[in-house]
């Protein structure tokens, strides 16, 4: 779509982003709310231990499951129907969550609240890619976008801390209700979608089938393997299954006319390094969050709300690294340099976290890890949201958007039972190392869980590590807004595209 002399940015496009902001906020904070709520709920509705886990399995299926297809809907449908109805819908099902009265009832609005989260966050982050074009301006919006999708996790954990400790478990889903009426109301009167950015060729239905069963093997395979194990012939049967459906997938999408995910958006070098260099970070932050709540409660015997503000550290420089450094930064150096040296900080705080024993400070080692932790990843989660959907035609920006968000709940699934399989298994080789001199069964128990946790963020150190790299190796493009653009926001005076991030026109 060209731009044409005279068109304005949408006068109402920061109040927009206010309420996109809220609806991400909700989003991410429902990922780690109900973790904290998770052993009153199981109590309360006699959920078995061998069943706990479908609370948390049964989200994370149906919104990794259901991402691509969401953000395909929302490009069709149109993004701020697709935003609203996410959004209403979600509310919808977190007042049956907060209403259950067993398990099933449980599990349902779980799954529910999954299904409507692939609408809405797909289409959040599309509506900031069409509504931004403007390089300074865009950097801000993902500065506060990137700040929200980092932090809110750990801002889940303490607003799940204070609702569990003071009202009743069944309040981390009744707290959605007046986000999402409120971020509804306000996208339905406030945003403007630009016109013309629809995708309305004919719903890829093998893409869909395909995709989603291929998805939902995959992260079921890796949260089965944290409880089954590794060689258990299911898990091993869901990776094998992931394999050939994810593949058939891609050949299907390589001869379709209308695919449901355009292979120029997965195939562009940028884009891919983005995906997959955010894909590994959040593997390494995920299994810390789960490790270090444990680590709080259990050895250190914190409450639920003083957990949760233990995190403060990190969401504190999630916010500086993303709104500070990352926005400053982003219209002046290519995104290498912010997401290559983002992930390295990260790094060396995970590196402190290695040092954890039964007896660790707080102020000495946890507070500073932490900081180092939210510094980096703010300040190379900014640039990475806004290039995975930068120089994106306005029909692809839905999907593009969907894949940001598929490489975050993949790797969060990913996260969470591959570091906690390498925990166990420390675990186990510690005591079995130990038992015979040990005079305090119970000390052994916690010196071997903190062995455990420590040996598994050696892992999380080298996956950052790793994500600095391909950061670094694959994405080549240059700063924003370096070079003119010509009216099809093409770069003109020969500035070569490899160097550039082209600007989304409308």
């Amino acid at each position: 779509m060209s731009k044409t002399a005279g068109t304005l940015p949408d006068p109402s496009r920061w109040k927009a982003l206010s309420f996109i902001a809220l609806a991400q906020l909700m989003v991410v904070l429902d990922a780690t709310i109900v973790n904290i709520a998770l052993p009153s709920a199981q109590t309360d509705l006699g959920i078995s231990e061998g069943n706990k886990q479908w609370v948390i399995t049964a989200y994370a299926l149906a919104f990794g499951g259901l991402l691509l297809f969401g953000g395909r809907i929302s490009d069709l449908w149109g993004r701020k129907r697709t935003f609203v109805v996410g959004l209403l819908g979600f509310a919808a099902a977190s007042a049956l969550g907060g209403a259950a009265q067993n398990e099933a009832m449980m599990f349902g609005s779980r799954a529910l609240q999954g299904v409507f989260g692939a609408l809405l966050a797909p289409a959040a982050l599309s509506l900031l890619a069409v509504m931004f074009t403007d390089a300074k301006e865009r950097a801000k919006a993902f500065g506060i976008y990137g700040a929200i999708a980092g932090g809110g996790g750990a801002v889940g954990l303490i607003l799940g801390g204070f609702l569990t400790e003071y009202l009743n478990w069944r309040w981390t889903f009744f707290v959605n209700i007046p986000f999402a009426i409120v971020a509804a109301a306000g996208a339905y009167f406030v945003i403007r979608e630009p016109a013309g950015g629809r995708n309305r060729s004919p719903l890829d239905i093998p893409g869909v089938v395909l995709s989603t069963l291929g998805l939902v093997a995959l992260v079921y395979g890796f949260t089965r393997a944290e409880s089954a194990g590794w060689s258990d012939a299911l898990t091993i049967g869901m990776f094998f299954a992931a394999a050939v459906l994810l593949l058939a997938f891609v050949v299907t999408e390589s001869r379709v006319r209308s695919p449901l995910l355009p292979l120029r958006v997965l195939m562009e070098r940028n884009r891919g390094g983005v995906y997959l260099s955010l894909g590994l970070a959040i593997i390494a932050m995920f299994g810390l969050f789960l490790f270090l709540t444990y680590y709080l409660q259990v050895v250190k015997g914190y409450t639920p709300v003083k957990t949760g503000f233990a995190f403060m550290p990190m969401i504190v420089g999630m916010i500086v690294g993303s709104t500070q450094i990352g926005t400053r930064l982003m219209t002046r150096v290519p995104p290498r340099l912010l997401m290559g040296p983002g992930f390295l900080v990260a790094a060396v705080g995970m590196l402190l976290l290695t040092q954890l024993d039964i007896n660790t400070s707080y102020a000495a080692v946890i507070l500073p890890g932490q900081l180092l932790l939210g510094l980096g990843m703010g300040t190379a989660f900014m640039p990475a949201m806004s290039l995975a959907t930068h120089g994106i035609e306005p029909r692809d920006a839905g999907v593009a958007s969907a894949m940001v968000n598929t490489s975050q709940q993949v790797g969060g699934a990913i996260g969470t039972a591959l570091l906690n399989t390498i925990a166990a298994g420390a675990t186990t080789a510690y005591i079995a190392d130990h038992a015979a001199g040990a005079s305090d069964p119970k000390l052994l128990e916690l010196q071997a869980m903190v062995a455990g946790f420590a040996a598994a963020i050696w892992w999380a150190v080298g996956i950052l590590v790793a994500a600095s790299a391909i950061a670094v190796v694959l994405i080549n493009t240059g700063r924003p807004g370096s070079g003119a653009v010509d009216g099809s926001g093409e770069p003109a005076d020969g500035v070569e595209d490899e160097f550039r991030i082209p600007v989304v026109a409308h």
